[in-house]
């Protein structure tokens, strides 16, 4: 006897869906308040928050640190540079390379960055306890080593 095929759930029930929706409907207004209070585009608070936080970082590494692909990157040190809130130096181990790190006034910036993502954070996770947080953190550390092997 032949076996039906087990019924999917609709498309709105499966994680990967709704993550993407919480990623959409989060990012659209923490974009609008990196532009509201400091005049970033989100990609530029990004990576003053990346920078700021492992510096001195490489364009591949902030890349990486700011989730970003080179190119993104690249364009966000230059205009964060271009504003005198990063520096460039030449990197001691790639001839071709550059070292970002801030300067005082990306320093500055940073902590006013890192407030109000500490604030959006709230916000966003707000409806759920502490332990709730604690077990969701876990989780979403478990499903980022996974998705990274």
């Amino acid at each position: 006897m032949a076996r039906k095929p087990t019924a999917l759930p609709p498309l709105d029930r499966f994680l990967t869906y709704r993550l993407h929706l919480v990623n959409k409907l989060t990012d659209k207004s923490s974009s609008d308040a990196y532009a509201d209070e400091f005049g970033l585009p989100v990609g530029e608070a990004r990576c003053l928050a990346a920078i700021g936080n492992f510096a001195p970082l490489s364009v591949v590494e902030l890349a990486a640190k700011a989730n970003l692909n080179k190119g993104q990157a690249s364009r966000a040190a230059q205009a964060l540079a271009e504003r005198g809130l990063v520096s460039k130096a030449a990197s001691d181990t790639d001839g071709r390379g550059v070292v970002l790190a801030p300067t005082a006034a990306g320093r500055a910036l940073w902590n006013r960055v890192m407030a109000l993502i500490a604030r959006r954070n709230d916000e966003i996770f707000g409806c759920l306890s502490a332990a709730e947080q604690l077990q969701l953190g876990g989780m979403l550390d478990r499903l980022i080593r996974k998705a990274r092997r």
